[in-house]
């Protein structure tokens, strides 16, 4: 599926550029008369400068009434303890963040209960579906392109399995994470237990334990551990989940009822769930659009230098457009690119 794309130059109208690259993709042919149209986004957490700048979202929503749609912004709520954990809290975020011009829904509700469990394709067999996502008639999954620790990427693919579903799905793909703890390295320190934000790990007989359901496999204790005794494995299966999670939530939605427009701009080092994103690693690329995930994904990927994401993170970030093309989501990895501008 071909991918368009607008060269991210300060020196030109980009709010016009965009316009003419939403044209051209036929981005908002998904929008019928009458339509709930899910404007599916990253508000960034509060603190973090790096997310989508509003003033192109706003313009997006602006498109969607003109096509005849009924739109409203939408995000998930955090698993993890941070100023997205609650519906309240979110929505907070999201003013603050200068998402103050359209409705704000929580896509999984106040307390990430709103869901709807489907059966899906790959390394996981269901997922729980955001209530607001599955509800929607239509959905723009607008998407900041940056680094991830633990996927190597974050781009379209996981704004769909990560973004639109509730705490429990969030959980269930991290938990396709292994953790081990060597004994014969742990001394009983406690530090893991000490930044566990949920200090869930416990130290029984002078060594750690940490045989909670609970616990998501982020790298916050292995990263702790003075002795390297805490590791993550088959880190790897996080690029599979997302794209399992992804393709979910997908079936949520009849066909042709998704676009996709990603902003390859301040590409930082962490992704937008961070206060504190880290550095910019490389220079802004553009602005995509597309009608696949799997494509726009790919699009960016082989417009960069990725394998400085695969080095930094230690998995392979195509993975997850490779696996999504794999079970069936449509798109290619290597995708025709039509250039705008």
């Amino acid at each position: 599926m071909t991918v368009y794309f607008v060269k991210w130059d300060a020196g030109r109208d980009l709010m016009k550029e965009a316009n003419r690259l939403y044209d051209a993709a036929g981005t908002f042919d998904c929008v019928e008369t009458g339509d709930l149209v899910a404007v599916k986004l990253h508000v960034g957490e509060l603190g973090n400068p790096y997310y989508v700048q509003p003033f192109f979202v706003h313009d997006i929503v602006r498109r969607v009434k003109e096509a005849g749609g009924k739109p409203f912004l939408t995000d998930s709520n955090t698993y993890y303890h941070a100023q997205r954990n609650n519906g309240y809290d979110h929505m907070v975020t999201a003013l603050m963040n200068g998402f103050n011009m359209d409705p704000f829904i929580v896509a999984d509700g106040l307390r990430s209960e709103n869901y709807k469990t489907v059966k899906t394709k790959g390394i996981l067999k269901e997922i729980e579906v955001a209530g607001v996502i599955a509800e929607a008639d239509a959905m723009i999954v607008v998407s900041h392109d940056k680094g991830h620790e633990l996927s190597g990427f974050g781009g379209a693919i996981k704004n769909l399995g990560m973004g639109c579903t509730s705490q429990a799905g969030k959980l269930r793909q991290h938990r396709t994470i292994g953790l081990e703890i060597d004994e014969s390295k742990c001394i009983g320190c406690g530090k893991c237990k000490q930044v566990c934000e949920m200090s869930l790990p416990e130290i029984i007989g002078e060594k750690a334990r940490n045989i909670s359901p609970l616990c998501m496999r982020c790298p916050v204790c292995s990263q702790a551990c003075p002795t390297g005794a805490i590791t993550l494995t088959h880190q790897e299966n996080i690029c599979r989940a997302l794209a399992s999670a992804a393709y979910g939530v997908l079936s949520t939605f009849k066909r042709d009822k998704v676009s996709y427009v990603s902003f390859a701009k301040d590409i930082t080092q962490y992704c937008d769930c961070l206060p504190n994103p880290g550095e910019i690693v490389m220079k802004d690329v553009g602005i995509f659009a597309s009608g696949s995930p799997v494509s726009i994904d790919g699009a960016f990927l082989g417009m960069i230098d990725y394998k400085r994401f695969n080095d930094a993170y230690h998995v392979d970030c195509m993975l997850q457009v490779q696996e999504a093309e794999g079970i069936g989501i449509e798109g290619e990895v290597k995708p025709e690119i039509s250039r705008i501008s």
